[in-house]
């Protein structure tokens, strides 16, 4: 069995470990809050959650079965030698078993919170029917000749593939709206810490090993941390870099807007006057969460004025 060369770089590799899996842990609460504290999930693309509840049921199987399977590390050593350490460490099992329960507490939140008119598409229904058809067509045809390490390779190669997938629909969402609205940004923050300090655990194994055999080996990890950290780019341009409003007025739904005027506008400080009736305001406070409103100004009878971010002031009429 292979053993660690250097006790410092075996201390390096379980902190950048349980970093990662703190990452990738915290990472799904800014969400999960979000959601409760607007009683809606709208902006929330609800393909992505679907997809990525798929990639990490399968991303379970996989890091369950090595880390624990005397048999699936046998046939493992087996294919990649017999000197070489399975690629799946404790804190891969415990992000999966985590990961896996706290997205099945968001398809809840989906279920019972302001959905607007958002709902699952019908492609992703269907990759995720083919998903697990392939699947259960790769157990019956490991059945014959007990190829467990190769059936366990389907799963990882699964989630390989909707970790690629399953990013697509919230980055186009975002596109399309011109706007991370409802999308937490700490989501995409945590899960790029996440994945930096996962890709670097795996470099520092290969050169304690002096071998490249567990970048391979665990071609699913590897792939998920660079494809992760690909997407996380992406979002955060689309959140900070692109003309994308993060929060604001900007960000609500065509149908609260009655009618749009642009009182004035300078290159830093832009102003927009928009006239909104009462029942239209009920609205956007559950669309922008009623933390962005002011409630002394709520007090003035009449007309409202709502400071709502970088300057930008809306009022309403009754």
């Amino acid at each position: 069995m292979a053993a660690w060369s250097s006790f410092s770089l075996e201390v390096v590799f379980y902190i950048l470990g349980w970093i990662s899996f703190f990452s990738w842990a915290a990472c799904f609460y800014p969400q999960v809050i979000l959601n409760f504290r607007r009683k809606s999930v709208q902006g929330l693309n609800f393909d992505f959650v679907v997809l990525n509840w798929t990639k990490h049921t399968s991303y379970l199987i996989y890091n369950s079965s090595v880390f624990f399977s005397p048999l699936v590390q046998r046939q493992y050593r087996e294919k990649f030698g017999f000197d070489q350490m399975i690629p799946v460490a404790a804190n891969d099992v415990a992000f999966s078993i985590h990961a896996v329960t706290i997205i099945s507490l968001t398809l809840f939140q989906i279920a019972i919170y302001d959905r607007g008119n958002q709902k699952v598409s019908k492609i992703a229904i269907a990759i995720v029917s083919v998903a697990w058809l392939l699947a259960a067509a790769c157990v019956f045809a490991a059945l014959p000749s007990h190829s467990w390490y190769w059936l366990v390779s389907c799963f990882n190669t699964m989630q390989v593939v909707m970790t690629i997938i399953k990013y697509i629909p919230q980055a186009i969402f975002n596109f399309r709206q011109k706007s991370t609205v409802g999308f937490s940004i700490a989501y995409v923050l945590f899960d790029f810490l996440g994945s930096t300090t996962s890709f670097s655990q795996i470099i520092v194994e290969s050169i304690d090993q002096r071998s490249a055999v567990n970048m391979y080996g665990n071609i699913g990890k590897t792939l998920l941390s660079l494809v992760s950290l690909s997407f996380d780019i992406i979002f955060m341009i689309q959140h900070f870099v692109q003309p994308y409003t993060s929060r604001g007025i900007e960000a609500m739904p065509p149908c609260v807007v009655l009618s749009y005027e642009a009182a004035r506008s300078t290159r830093d400080k832009p102003v927009y006057d928009f006239e909104l009736k009462q029942e239209q305001l009920d609205d956007m406070r559950r669309h922008l969460g009623l933390q962005l409103l002011l409630p002394e100004a709520e007090k003035l009878p009449g007309v409202t004025i709502l400071q709502i971010a970088r300057n930008h002031s809306m009022r309403t009429v009754n």
